[in-house]
């Protein structure tokens, strides 16, 4: 007895010396691979190459997702490719002598709101500029251009002398008394205008930054064209900075749909906008002197929005911290790295391992800040992640410091791509978003065109019968990004349910940015033009 069990004993002990060397030898791996990680993430990664090879996911979701602002299109049609939509709102700004038929429908309604358009003009001018390339090599970017170009000519016609701009075609009160498709309109099309007495700092702003960056996009390929577009944005953005006052307090009626919490953001980001366009130094010193002191919110990171352009200006202006740095004076500096400071902050709060990482999201990680259009944020916030990702990787910055960690831009981008990934179907729902893509998508999407035949000659009245139908709409609104999710991560598929099944056109906008910059891996341009 003794004897086997010194036997047992012994075996015991081999036994447990073995395991306690083989976590000796585990933890020292794990260390050094750790280190070995650490030392890696201090190099930069490789600067990409011109485009090189296309995910197919994205380049198909990108195909879809422009067809939407085809859909929109008001005015007469021209080699038009959706076989439901006809000419409309020929007659539009009629009453001013203005041509105002083209443009974009906002939403599922039949109004042309021009707070959101402008910014979806800017937000696809943005795109075009950082990921034409991209575009061009998966085939999109003609009709990135063309659909930019419709909002445009709307733009210019809506700005007939330098202190008038309308901004708004349409009596939404009217508008949604009705339910039928745009082509089927005969009520009367009022026209709302902002001027000097009766200023509109913030939507006056925001076309100026519009036209400004679409200046950009058409320079080489119509230089009459950007010329003009550059003069109007010159004049915009004059007549915003010198008649200062909100759009939606001074003509409160519009405040239900489109309610703009400031105008300082569009102040500074049409000012950024027209630096790029012009530069001109007298937009740099605007935007870091006493305007930024006031408006920037320097240190406080917000959400991109049609309503708040901070983010989005702080990432445009980090582009000349990432590829001017010793060209700029030392008079702008200082003022530049508060915005370059504060974009880094953003992408912080985004990051999900972040030491800051915003908890506004989802169980899943999806970025949820509002159960309106909830995608809406998720969306503009992968996009300003992926070109601060591409900055850095342009200019081989290895590192973002968010605290005590630091993460690479490869990790930014892993983020946009969850977020993207999301949108396609990768969710609870195992649902896409974006109509038209995927096995899966909405049916019941609140949209007027979409959910009437197109043989119908149903009135305004008569229209809601579409509405309340419990039929799948009978033409598919392909390439529309529905508003989403609520945070617990359910969807009711329902056109009634406007909240989570409307689409908008700056939501297109900001998907054809958020998945050009994904179709492919290139390295950022370094100027715009």
């Amino acid at each position: 007895m003794g004897e086997k069990s010194r036997s047992k004993g012994g075996c015991c002990g081999w036994f447990i010396a073995i395991v306690i060397l083989a976590v000796v030898v585990a933890a020292v791996v794990y260390t050094v691979k750790v280190k070995i990680h650490h030392s890696h993430s201090d190099k930069p990664a490789p600067v990409p190459g011109p485009p090189g090879a296309v995910q197919q996911k994205y380049s198909s979701a990108l195909k879809t997702s422009l067809q939407f602002l085809d859909i929109q299109k008001s005015g007469k049609l021209v080699d038009n490719k959706i076989p439901w939509r006809g000419d409309s709102a020929l007659k539009d700004g009629s009453q001013a002598s203005l041509d105002l038929s083209k443009g974009l429908y906002d939403a599922g309604d039949n109004m042309k709101f021009g707070f959101p358009m402008a910014f979806t003009a800017t937000v696809l001018s943005w795109s075009i500029l950082e990921y034409g390339d991209q575009m061009d090599h998966v085939g999109q970017l003609g009709p990135a251009q063309d659909s930019l170009k419709w909002i445009t000519d709307f733009l210019i016609n809506a700005h007939p002398s330098e202190n008038t701009l309308y901004i708004q075609v349409g009596d939404p009160a009217v508008d949604h008394a009705c339910w039928q498709r745009p082509e089927d309109m005969t009520e009367m099309r009022p026209l709302i205008q902002v001027n000097t007495s009766c200023p509109g700092s913030d939507i006056a702003a925001e076309t100026a930054a519009a036209m400004a960056s679409a200046s950009l996009v058409f320079k080489k390929a119509d230089s009459t064209y950007s010329s003009t577009l550059l003069k109007h944005a010159k004049q915009l953005f004059t007549f915003a900075d010198n008649n200062r006052g909100s759009y939606s307090e001074n003509i409160p009626e519009v405040a239900t749909y489109y309610n703009s919490t400031g105008y300082g953001d569009e102040l500074l980001w049409a000012a950024s906008w027209l630096y790029h366009a012009t530069g001109d130094n007298s937009y740099l010193k605007y935007v870091t002197g006493q305007n930024g002191d006031d408006y920037a919110n320097w240190g406080s990171p917000t959400w991109f929005s049609w309503d708040n352009k901070l983010a989005g200006t702080q990432v445009l202006l980090s582009r000349l911290s990432f590829f001017k740095g010793k060209d700029i004076s030392n008079a702008y500096s200082s003022g530049l790295q508060n915005y370059r400071k504060t974009a880094d902050a953003v992408m912080c709060g985004l990051l999900p391992d972040s030491p800051t990482a915003t908890k506004s999201r989802t169980d899943s990680g999806l970025i949820w800040v509002s159960q309106w259009n909830s995608l809406q944020h998720s969306v503009a916030s992968a996009f300003l992640a992926v070109l601060y990702s591409d900055y850095m990787l342009t200019t081989q910055t290895p590192k973002l410091k968010c605290g005590s960690d630091s993460f690479r831009p490869s990790d930014l981008r892993d983020f946009a791509k969850s977020q993207a990934d999301y949108v396609l179907g990768k969710n609870p729902m195992k649902m896409s978003f974006l109509v038209g893509y995927g096995d899966k998508f909405p049916e019941f999407v609140h949209h007027r065109g979409a959910s009437i035949p197109m043989d119908s000659t149903a009135n305004c009245k008569d229209g809601f019968k579409w509405l309340d139908s419990t039929d799948p709409n009978p033409n598919v609104a392909t390439g529309a990004l529905v508003g989403g999710p609520f945070l617990n991560e359910t969807f009711i598929d329902s056109r009634n349910n406007s909240m989570q099944t409307e689409p908008t056109t700056y939501n297109s906008a900001i998907i054809v940015g958020l998945l050009s910059s994904l179709v492919t891996t290139s390295s950022a341009v370094q100027s715009f033009t």
